[in-house]
């Protein structure tokens, strides 16, 4: 008898993850799901190692070991900028329109009725992100070749208004909008966000390499197993954040026919408000407008002059050097700042007061309609506190990281981090609730 309870036990200890990976594989559909999505990555990363032409790779990778902002910048490319290739930009100028696109829709009357004309507004949004990002992809791509050019990465062009630069702009433009195009076609016949999904298959195909050459370059052993730990320990608290929430509950009350007379019913539940509802948009919002005054300065910066703007430029890009602490004390203010920002903004055009109205629910001891709505920006503003500090820390960990392990060729990007983490989670629910559907137990059941 004890024996088979023991056999029993042992069977119920094997681990759900594998059981439901099982479960999913053996479903046709969801099989077919599955490797539509790997095949979409897997020709991402072969676009990613398309150059733009003119490269001269040997000074490319020169200029990669002297500044640090471009090593930073690759890490966000998956590698593509590195190689100077066509997806060097990856999807970031489709993100950096959604945001401008999620900001102006409450701000501007028009794009705000548009936005609640249910499906047919929803398109119509996503239609102008798409034209949004064409020309925030020019600009980026001008940066980026601006600033590789002055390092000696393009000798034989003359960079300015004329054919190959045009060439050059047109194809990373084009390998932005192809991977946008992938990404699409993941979300609509694969598995989970298909422009998150390129972002982590980004990240992943990247840290082997950078782990790698940190492996290699430095014989630090106590400093990399202090480094491993430190890597667990900050996965650990961003799974923790992720799923962290404050249920505010609510209870709904209905009249229905019944028996001849009219009865109430009533019911409750409740309200998740997640402790960091604005995700990774603050990260990359903060490192972006932190990244543009040096880029700007860099082009600017005479070693030779004497100059007020060379002295300027050259304070810019000295003091905004991810190597230095001003650096790092300017992207958590920013990521404090755009978390609030971000929330608050995302939490307006919710309207979750109005929705709760409509269906006759409401929050116990307090009044439907404005005081309800008063009573949810109080909570959402207490409990973003946790959320902006938790993502400002994760921003500055990568820091003080290194001044703790002194292990300068691996730098352990949190950021890249909390990106997968938060892609894996989403994507193990859309594929949790599939097996559901079919009567198999998920991931997180």
């Amino acid at each position: 008898m004890r024996q088979s309870q023991a056999a029993r036990s042992q069977q119920s200890a094997t681990p759900q993850l594998i059981q439901s990976m099982m479960d999913a594989w053996r479903v046709p559909d969801l099989r077919a799901k599955i490797l539509f999505t790997l095949g979409m990555l897997v020709i991402f990363r072969f676009v990613a190692q398309v150059p733009v032409p003119g490269v001269d790779t040997q000074a490319l990778s020169q200029a990669f070991d002297q500044q640090a902002l471009l090593g930073f910048l690759d890490l966000f490319s998956g590698g593509a900028l590195a190689n100077l290739s066509v997806a060097a930009l990856g999807v970031y100028p489709y993100i950096t329109a959604s945001i401008v696109m999620q900001i102006l829709t409450p701000a501007i009357p028009s794009l705000k009725a548009i936005s609640q004309e249910g499906e047919y507004g929803r398109q119509r949004i996503n239609q102008f992100t798409h034209w949004l990002t064409v020309p925030i992809a020019f600009l980026q791509s001008w940066g980026q070749l601006t600033l590789l050019r002055q390092s000696g990465v393009l000798p034989g062009v003359d960079f300015g208004l004329n054919l190959p630069t045009a060439a050059m702009l047109t194809s990373m433009v084009a390998g932005t909008l192809f991977l946008v195009w992938l990404g699409e076609l993941i979300t609509e016949r694969g598995l989970g966000n298909g422009i998150s999904l390129i972002i982590f298959g980004g990240i992943v195909a990247r840290f082997p390499s950078v782990v790698g050459q940190g492996l290699l370059e430095s014989g630090q052993t106590g400093s990399l197993l202090l480094l491993g730990l430190l890597g667990f320990g900050i996965i650990f608290v961003i799974v923790m954040f992720t799923e962290a929430q404050r249920r505010v509950p609510v209870q709904y009350g209905r009249s229905v026919f019944r028996g001849g007379r009219m009865q109430r019913q009533s019911g409750s539940t409740f309200l998740p408000l997640r402790v960091n509802s604005a995700g990774m948009i603050p990260l990359i919002f903060a490192f972006s407008i932190i990244i543009l005054p040096a880029t700007i300065a860099s082009y600017f910066r005479d070693p030779l002059s004497d100059s007020f703007f060379s002295r300027f430029a050259r304070f810019l890009t000295d003091t905004l050097d991810p190597s230095n602490f001003p650096y790092w004390a300017a992207v958590f203010f920013l990521v404090v700042i755009f978390t609030f920002f971000y929330t608050l903004v995302i939490f307006q055009q919710q309207n979750l007061a109005e929705s709760l109205q409509r269906n006759g629910g409401f929050i116990p001891g307090i009044r439907p309609g404005r005081p309800t709505q008063e009573y949810l920006n109080r909570v959402i503003i207490r409990i973003t506190w946790g959320g902006a500090l938790f993502l400002g820390i994760i921003a500055i960990i990568p820091f003080f990281v290194t001044q703790a392990t002194d292990v300068r060729s691996l730098t352990l990007s949190s950021t890249s981090l909390l990106i997968m983490v938060g892609v894996a989670l989403d994507t193990m629910r859309q594929l949790e609730a599939q097996l559901l559907m079919r009567n198999y137990e998920g991931f997180i059941h």
